[in-house]
C-alpha cells in the first residue's frame, strides 16, 4: 500500500516525522517531536525479530557440529553430506510459499483474514506434500542416492552406510523444517513485529541442545540428526499453534489432521520403494525406480486416504488427460 499523508499513527505503530522546515507530519519509521523514535530504531524493530529468528535457526547447525566433535573422524562430514542432500526436498517445497507470500502479505494488509487463512492452509498442505515425497524417497534408497552421488575415491562403502544413516534420520525432521519455514511468513507479514517464532524457535533449540547431549553418546551422528528432527517438531507445533492465537485463525485440528493423513502416505510410498530398491542390484536402476515410484505411491495413498488436495490433483489429471484424448 502506498504512503498515507497527513494519517494519524495506526496500529501499525507508525509514528510521527518532521519534513525539512520542522513541521511535523506522518510516515513509517518516523521521529517524533521530542526525538523518542528515529527511522533507524523503527527499521531495526522491523528487522531484528526476523534476524534472530533466521539466527536461532542456524544455531541448531552450531550446536551439532558441536556435539559431533567428540565422535570419530568423518562423522562431522558425514553429517554435512547427509543434510546437504536431505536438504533438497525443503528447498523445493519452500519454493510454493515463497511465490504465495505477495498474496498472504496482500491478503493480511487489507484485512482480508479469511483469504490469508486459506491461503496459509493451502501452503501448508502443498508444501508439505512435497516434502513428504522427498522424505519418502531418501528413506527409500538413501544408501543407493549417496553411493551414486559420491562413492568414489575416499569415500568408500563404509562413507555410504553412515552418511545415508544420518541422512534417513535427518528425513524425519524435513516436515517439521518446512512448516517452520512455511508458518514464519505469515508471522512477519504482519502488520507489527512479532517475537513470538523467535521464541518458538529457542524452545526447539533448547530441545534440540537437550536431546542431543543423551542421544549423542549411544547413537552417535545419527542421535545428532534424531535431535535435530525433535526440536524443530517442537518449534513447528509451538509456531502452529502461535499462528492461530495471534495471528491468523487457523484451523488447527484441520491441518494436523490432513498432515497426519499425509505422513500415513508418505510412509506407505517409504516402504513400497524400500522394498522394491532393495531387490535391485544396481544403484542407479534403484533410484531412478524409487523417483518414479514414491511419488506415484504417494499420490495414490493419499487419494485413498482422502486428502482433498491430492484429489485435486487427480481430478485436474484426468481432466487434462481426457482434453488430450479429445483433441484430434
Amino acid at each position: 500500500d502506498g504512503p498515507r499523508a497527513a494519517a494519524a499513527p495506526g496500529p501499525e505503530g507508525a509514528a510521527a516525522s518532521h519534513d525539512g522546515e520542522g513541521r511535523v507530519g506522518a510516515g513509517p519509521g518516523a521521529v517524533s517531536a521530542s526525538g523518542t523514535v528515529s527511522p533507524g530504531a523503527a527499521a531495526l524493530a522491523l528487522v531484528a525479530p526476523v534476524a534472530l529468528f533466521a539466527l536461532s535457526r542456524q544455531a541448531q547447525v552450531l550446536v551439532e557440529r558441536f556435539l559431533a566433535s567428540g565422535l570419530p573422524a568423518g562423522a562431522i562430514s558425514h553429517l554435512n553430506y547427509a543434510q546437504k542432500v536431505a536438504q533438497l526436498p525443503m528447498v523445493l517445497s519452500l519454493m510454493i510459499v515463497t511465490v504465495t507470500l505477495p498474496v498472504v502479505a496482500r491478503a493480511m494488509a487489507e484485512g482480508d483474514l479469511a483469504g490469508a487463512r486459506r491461503r496459509v492452509e493451502r501452503d501448508l498442505v502443498w508444501a508439505s506434500g512435497v516434502v513428504l515425497a522427498g522424505a519418502a524417497y531418501v528413506l527409500a534408497c538413501g544408501p543407493q542416492l549417496i553411493e551414486v552421488l559420491f562413492q568414489r575415491g575416499a569415500f568408500d562403502a563404509g562413507a555410504t552406510e553412515s552418511t545415508a544413516a544420518v541422512m534417513r534420520v535427518y528425513a524425519l525432521g524435513l516436515l517439521g523444517h518446512t512448516l517452520v519455514g512455511t508458518l514464519a511468513r505469515p508471522f512477519f507479514s504482519a502488520a507489527r513485529p512479532t517475537w513470538y517464532p523467535m521464541a518458538a524457535m529457542a524452545g526447539g533449540l533448547a530441545v534440540t541442545v537437550a536431546a542431543g547431549a543423551l542421544l549423542v553418546g549411544p547413537w552417535g551422528a545419527p542421535g545428532i540428526a534424531a535431535a535435530n528432527a525433535a526440536g524443530i517438531a517442537v518449534a513447528a507445533l509451538l509456531m502452529l499453534r502461535g499462528l492461530s492465537a495471534r495471528v491468523l485463525p487457523v484451523d488447527t485440528r484441520a491441518v494436523l489432521g490432513t498432515l497426519a493423513r499425509l505422513t500415513a502416505a508418505a510412509g506407505a510410498a517409504a516402504l513400497v520403494g524400500w522394498a522394491v530398491a532393495g531387490r535391485l542390484d544396481s544403484p542407479a536402476v534403484a533410484v531412478v525406480a524409487a523417483a518414479l515410484l514414491v511419488p506415484s505411491v504417494l499420490v495414490a495413498a493419499s487419494g485413498a486416504l482422502r486428502v482433498p488436495e491430492a484429489l485435486s490433483l487427480v481430478t485436474e489429471a484426468r481432466r487434462r488427460l481426457r482434453h488430450v484424448r479429445s483433441v484430434p
